[in-house]
């Protein structure tokens, strides 16, 4: 492993040493002055970061392409207060904003293409709001927003707005097409066009991807597949402007979970048989299932499959001047999401071959495992449960947000109403598969050899699996959303201007759940080996089936949001502010399938957020400090454990912190510099109560799980020469708990990058290496696994290996 990451690195340093010379001017170099840039999220009107009295970051196109992230979370990495988690592979990553807890995914923000949610709930049980978009070259800039305004421009985003605004065409004809290829299999393509069809009135914008690879983690197949287009027409006339546009995604990735590591203290070592870099139980030998059904029929999925979400985008924007300093604005979108989710999840540890014997009722030494891809007997010293989940989604989505604005001299005011129906449904078919504990995992049976094969409860297997269809799941849910909203912007003086909203949400969610009973294949007149009945094995006794009584429920939200902030801007340079800002989460899916017999447990989550801020921005740096303090209400814990059943608890949260962003351009633009971290101390309170299993507990006081108290991101980059550019970077994330009662530890870690670019003429060459000295970090533990013993054998899940990507890119 070691001898891997020296390779690596030698390869980046060769290329950095040997070309002569490499990419950018120092004028394309640095990115567009801060004190320049204009931001449209979370402000009525476009407006100067140093004169919004919000706490936001921007990045440009040619940002994102110097960055080259793997994955849309990979550059969210770089927002201050944004805790993310990028282990998951290419989608399915987690984002934490400013401290707050939550099972996963991006529960409290919302993630928009052009101002817009990608679906109005990014938190949706495997439905990760970027499972459904990506980033390419037709993104021409990100605004991502901490708090403050968010609750008023958006619903259910207390903790900040992500907003990835595509480009729009010229009248300029312009064009880019990219090559990328890796040391882990890549192929890929981008491509962006856009210009003029009649110039100054009607102009297009095309772009897309495709991509295949092997994954840094060996699969054994191809581990991602698919692309992506979107396009958009706009037409632009005296008075405004309106636009069409259209995207089409289907992409199919491996989401990478738990592997098994040894922990003392805050050492991490690789468990034996198991690369801690490269190595997943997602692999090509476990990839298929097939299994009947009770009442009839087969269960069959394919693991190579993924993450597959196919996506339909139709969307209009259409601005008016109605004269006399009033505007209209009018966003719609409709979004049709299709998406086949399979995933192998681990269901606890491995365990010793004479442990998960004895667990499946066979005394003594009387247990026998074989291989099911040709019968041979073998004797693993550890074997495997894991999860085999497979979940099929149907979403939709309408969205319309409609707004008024009103200039006067001393500032503006926007009225709006925001209208957003959806619905998802769902179905889950889970089983359990038993196989070797190693990174090319084989799929075991394990048999009593005390019995004979056609006794009852002979084998504890079938197949492989030992759970068949343990789990079925029959849901739906759908949201109304209707909301009032308007923001003030005044200028007190030239220098103090004041900003406040307000948003009133009357919001009504409904959904239901098919209840379910248990059965098995005793009389189904199948057998397991052409043979043996069913009643030999004990694969099927518990499986679950789906009955015909339903539990239907409905849950109302009437709440208001509410902010208010003043911005000084003491020079042209310099500002400070303040805001305070009220919202709230509504809850979130589990919450509602959990207790849809006693909804009056669930109750949105309220948010509360204090922030001050100071901004500098020159020519020459850009700072920013921003601290702030937050409390939460009523936050509900819904993780999903490998048996299906579900945390369901409930507490309130404080978090102190602080917000750091810089970027230097030092001795005539050679030399740059960005940094962005965060030092915070979110602690539970009140959080009291009892278990499944009666106990008691209590973790008031303890610091909240998965969050880092002081986490940073820093990338020195030299410009050698006009066209050659270097850099590296380093990712820290500091230690955590895995666990609410604080037992298990993350280790802090650090992960460093470096690369290099070359410049010639209109074609880019370029190098980028990801954790390059095969870093073990890891961003969370097992949280399907319940309580976490602490030392020993773990279940976590790194960051991935060392990776290298080289790309060509042409600009017309």
């Amino acid at each position: 492993m070691k001898k891997k990451s020296i390779i690596l690195f030698a390869g980046i340093a060769t290329l950095y040493f040997n070309n002569a010379y490499a990419q950018e001017t120092p004028k394309d170099s640095t990115r567009s002055a801060s004190i320049e840039q204009v931001v449209i999220t979370g402000n009525s009107n476009p407006k100067k970061k140093i004169e919004s009295s919000t706490a936001i970051s921007t990045f440009t196109a040619k940002e994102i392409q110097k960055q080259n992230p793997i994955s849309a979370a990979a550059l969210l990495q770089r927002v201050p207060g944004f805790a993310v988690e990028t282990s998951g592979g290419e989608v399915g990553n987690n984002l934490f904003a400013r401290g707050i807890p939550s099972a996963g995914a991006y529960e409290f923000v919302q993630v928009q293409e052009d101002g817009l949610p990608v679906f109005e709930d990014g938190a949706l049980q495997f439905a990760n709001a970027d499972n459904f978009f990506r980033v390419d070259n037709s993104v021409s800039r990100l605004e991502a927003l901490r708090g403050g305004s968010g609750s008023i421009f958006a619903n259910n985003s207390p903790g900040g707005l992500i907003n990835f605004i595509t480009k729009e065409g010229g009248n300029v004809f312009r064009g880019t097409a990219k090559l990328e290829t890796s040391t882990y299999g890549l192929m890929r393509t981008d491509v962006n066009l856009g210009g003029a069809l009649v110039k100054d009135k009607l102009f297009f914008n095309v772009g897309g991807f495709y991509r295949t690879d092997d994954g840094i983690r060996k699969t054994g197949f191809k581990a991602n597949q698919g692309g992506q287009i979107r396009m958009n027409l706009k037409y632009v006339f005296d008075k405004g402007y309106a636009k069409i546009y259209y995207k089409k995604l289907d992409d199919r990735n491996t989401f990478f979970l738990p592997i098994p590591l040894v922990q003392n203290g805050n050492d991490l070592k690789e468990f034996s048989g198991f690369d801690a870099n490269y190595g997943t139980y997602s692999y090509r030998n476990i990839s298929h299932l097939n299994i009947p059904q009770v009442g009839g029929g087969f269960f069959s999925r394919n693991l190579e499959d993924g993450i597959h979400p196919k996506v339909d985008v139709l969307g209009a924007e259409f601005k008016y001047d109605l004269g006399n300093n009033f505007s209209v604005l009018n966003k719609t979108r409709y979004t049709d999401i299709n998406m086949n989710y399979t995933g192998i999840f681990p269901a606890g540890g491995p365990q010793s071959a004479a442990d998960f014997a004895k667990g499946a009722g066979i005394a003594g030494n009387t247990f026998q495992y074989s291989l099911v891809s040709n019968g041979a007997v073998v004797n693993p010293a550890y074997v495997q449960k894991l999860g085999f989940w497979a979940i099929d989604k149907q979403m939709n989505n309408f969205v319309n947000d409609l707004q008024f604005n009103y200039k006067f001299d001393k500032g503006n005011v926007t009225a709006g109403f925001y209208k957003s129906n959806w619905k998802s449904h769902q179905y889950w078919n889970w089983s359990n598969i038993l196989t070797t504990a190693s990174d090319k995992p084989e799929l075991l049976n394990l048999v009593d050899t005390s019995l004979i094969p056609s006794s009852i409860d002979y084998s504890k297997t079938y197949n492989g699996v030992t759970n068949m269809s343990f789990l079925l799941r029959d849901s739906q849910i759908q949201g109304s959303l209707n909301d009032l909203y308007l923001n003030v912007d005044y200028n007190i003086t030239d220098d103090l201007s004041f900003n406040g909203g307000i948003r009133y949400s009357r919001d009504f969610y409904k959904g239901y759940g098919v209840n379910t009973t248990s059965g098995n294949l005793n009389n189904s007149g199948l057998t397991t080996d052409g043979t043996h009945g069913f009643d030999t094995t004990t694969a099927d006794d518990n499986m679950s089936v789906l009955g015909n009584k339903y539990t239907y429920w409905n849950f109302d939200v009437n709440k208001v949001s509410f902010t208010t902030a003043l911005n000084y801007k003491i020079n042209t340079e310099n500002a400070v502010y303040a805001r305070f800002s009220n919202g709230f989460r509504s809850p979130n899916e589990e919450a509602y399938y959990n207790n849809m017999n006693n909804l009056s447990v669930v109750k949105p989550v309220t948010t509360n957020q204090l922030e001050v801020g100071y901004k500098y921005y020159s020519r020459t740096f850009d700072v920013a400090v921003i601290p702030f303090y937050s409390t939460l209400k009523n936050l509900s814990f819904t993780d999903v454990y490998s048996d299906g059943s579900s945390e369901n608890k409930f507490a309130n949260t404080t978090n102190l912190g602080v917000e750091l962003e810089g970027y230097a351009r030092l001795f005539n633009n050679m030399f740059e510099v960005t940094f962005n971290g965060t030092i915070q101390n979110p602690k539970y309170k009140d959080f009291t109560g009892r278990n499944a299993d009666g106990s008691t507990f209590n973790y008031d006081d303890n610091t909240v799980r998965r969050m880092p108290k002081f986490y940073f991101n820093i990338s020195p980059a030299v410009n050698i020469t006009k066209e050659w550019r270097a850099y590296v970077s380093m990712n820290y994330y500091g230690k955590r708990f895995q666990d609410e009662k604080n037992a298990q530890t993350l280790p802090s870690f650090s992960e460093f990058g470096a690369g290099t670019s070359y410049q010639l003429g209109k074609i880019r060459f370029a190098v980028d290496g990801t954790n390059i000295f095969n870093t073990i970090g890891i961003t969370e533990g097992d949280p399907r696994a319940g309580s976490p013993s602490g030392d020993g054998i773990i279940m976590a899940r790194p960051i991935m290996g060392a990776a290298v990507r080289a790309s060509i890119t042409l600009d017309f």
